[in-house]
């Protein structure tokens, strides 16, 4: 990856990922190829935390229809981050 801004694509907010904030956990769309020392790296350096653990999910695409025709949702990879404690990111304190 060129940039740390291109392994982060957005962060997910979700009811379930807002319960994970209370365990200092922040759940991100990822770049597909991204690896974990990636991943933690770009965390690190966009949000100036120290990150302590890190877990990744493969999402396939579902099935979908729009009339007679059918596709798939793109593929695309979560990762679950945990902080060390006594770090926040502030993206997420208003939620």
């Amino acid at each position: 990856m060129k940039d740390y801004r291109d392994v982060i694509i957005k962060p997910v907010v979700t009811e379930k990922s807002m319960d994970l904030l209370a365990d200092n956990k922040y759940t991100f769309v990822v770049d597909r190829r991204a690896n974990k020392t990636q991943i933690k790296n770009a965390v690190e350096n966009i949000f100036s935390v120290k990150v302590d653990n890190i877990r990744t999910i493969n999402i396939k695409g579902k099935p979908k229809r729009m009339g007679r025709f059918e596709g798939y949702t793109p593929n695309r990879k979560k990762a679950i981050v945990t902080l060390m404690p006594g770090h926040k990111i502030r993206l997420f304190e208003g939620m």
